[in-house]
């Protein structure tokens, strides 16, 4: 842990001599305004549109400059923290909405509700500002989402004569669980229908489980939050249970996998689904071998349809910044409907905005842009992004207990008394 912190603390030190070395001194002059802008794309398609848009700002704007700064994902955290603590925070920050919520409460976080224009608030739904709304204040734009749904093998699924899913006929979880009993059956010996990437599996767990009506975590009357196991919050671990240890549909072998170790064997035919983030089909799409036919389905659903979590990428101001106006137009401008559109093409992800949803290059089927459109109003907050101290909660409470459930070393019983006893343990130190 203490190394992992020294990593962390040298990245923030080098993104901000970065911030302030980078093609100019950062510092305001007389007449002009420097803004910085802390960018996590990391696609080069993302990173290009977002350099593409940072320089057609500058050309038309010469008194407020806009300074591209490349930041991490994997140390974001971490590194914003040291540079807010250190007084040298970006004005304009990319991150996701999970990550907020600590940064929010803690007063880093300009409140936008007063900055932003009434285009841009009015154009995000408002199930999609649930996401950056912590207590009274708005302290992030949410401007990319992205769905979980299934990679498959379109001449396995055809050939199977399994009916294939689309998101008005969607599978049950009970429908998905006998589909890969029936193609499993068809692949012949060393083949599993579906593949589950799991490293992390705990924002897949909660995301997909909404579907089934689980949320796990409960606000109460006075204020707090708690953990609850319902029957809900089972049915998607439940299904992946029993697709690893009873049905043997999925191999215990992808467990510690992350989505792209799993490719190859999608790409081999050793399995015929892999559930996936939708960013993924820009990988499957560069690095399929030839003749290779693949094709995008929703997630299974529930009672509650497919309703699904999901922490959007975000864009928010630092409470520092002597220039919140001034980056508050810089946000408008870089979320406009048609610079939406690239952004989220950039990142093979989806936009928040109603406009850009609505932009005939996101309903193409080709590359599966259409199912996922399709999707977006079934998207939901994530369960966890307003809790305060969910970061340890993932990782030292749900974390490992997913990953023994799903591996078989536990049964839900003792997976219910983890995630609520340990857990609310944790969170209650957060919220005296």
């Amino acid at each position: 842990m203490r190394a992992r912190r020294v990593a962390a603390v040298v990245t923030a030190l080098v993104l901000l001599v970065a911030g302030c070395s980078g093609g100019g001194s950062g510092e305001d002059t007389p007449g002009r305004i420097v803004l910085r802008f802390q960018s996590l794309a990391w696609q080069k398609e993302s990173v290009d549109a977002n350099k593409e848009l940072v320089a057609e700002w500058n050309a038309a704007h010469p008194d407020v400059q806009v300074r591209y700064v490349q930041g991490s994902w994997d140390s974001v955290h971490d590194q914003l923290l040291t540079s807010f603590e250190g007084g040298e925070a970006p004005d304009i920050i990319h991150d996701a909405s999970d990550d907020l919520a600590d940064f929010a409460y803690g007063g880093y976080l300009a409140d936008l509700r007063g900055l932003l224009s009434a285009r841009l608030k009015a154009d995000i739904p408002a199930r999609s500002w649930e996401a950056t709304t912590f207590g009274d204040g708005v302290y992030g734009v949410p401007f990319l989402q992205e769905p979980r749904v299934i990679m498959a093998n379109r001449k396995i699924l055809t050939s199977s004569g399994v009916r294939v899913p689309t998101p008005e006929r969607p599978w049950t979880w009970a429908e998905f669980r006998q589909v890969t009993r029936r193609l499993t059956a068809t692949m012949g010996d060393g083949g599993h229908a579906v593949a589950w990437p799991l490293k992390e599996p705990v924002s897949v767990s909660l995301n997909l489980g909404l579907s089934a009506g689980g949320r796990l975590f409960h606000r109460d009357g006075d204020g707090k939050v708690r953990v609850r196991f319902t029957g809900g919050d089972a049915v998607m671990p439940g299904t992946v249970h029993a697709q690893i240890n009873t049905d043997r549909t999925a191999p215990r072998s992808t467990l510690g996998m992350g989505g792209s170790d799993t490719l190859p064997g999608f790409f081999g035919g050793t399995y015929a689904m892999v559930p996936l983030g939708f960013s993924y089909r820009q990988q499957i799409a560069q690095q399929a071998p030839e003749g290779f036919e693949w094709t995008v389905l929703p997630a299974p659903a529930g009672e509650e349809g497919l309703a699904q979590g999901v922490s959007p990428q975000t864009l928010s101001i630092a409470e520092d910044s002597p220039h919140k106006k001034e980056a508050a137009r810089f946000i408008d401008f870089l979320l406009r409907p048609r610079n939406m559109v690239r952004l989220a093409r950039g990142d093979w992800m989806l936009p928040t905005g109603t406009q850009a949803l609505g932009d005939p290059s996101l309903r193409t089927a080709r590359d599966g842009w259409a199912t996922g459109v399709a999707l977006a109003k079934d998207l939901r907050p994530a369960p966890a992004q307003s809790v305060r101290g969910y970061p340890e909660w993932k990782d030292k409470v749900a974390t490992p207990a997913f990953q023994e459930y799903y591996s078989g070393a536990i049964d839900v019983a003792e997976l219910e008394k983890r995630l609520v006893e340990d857990g609310n343990r944790v969170l209650a130190r957060y919220q005296r």
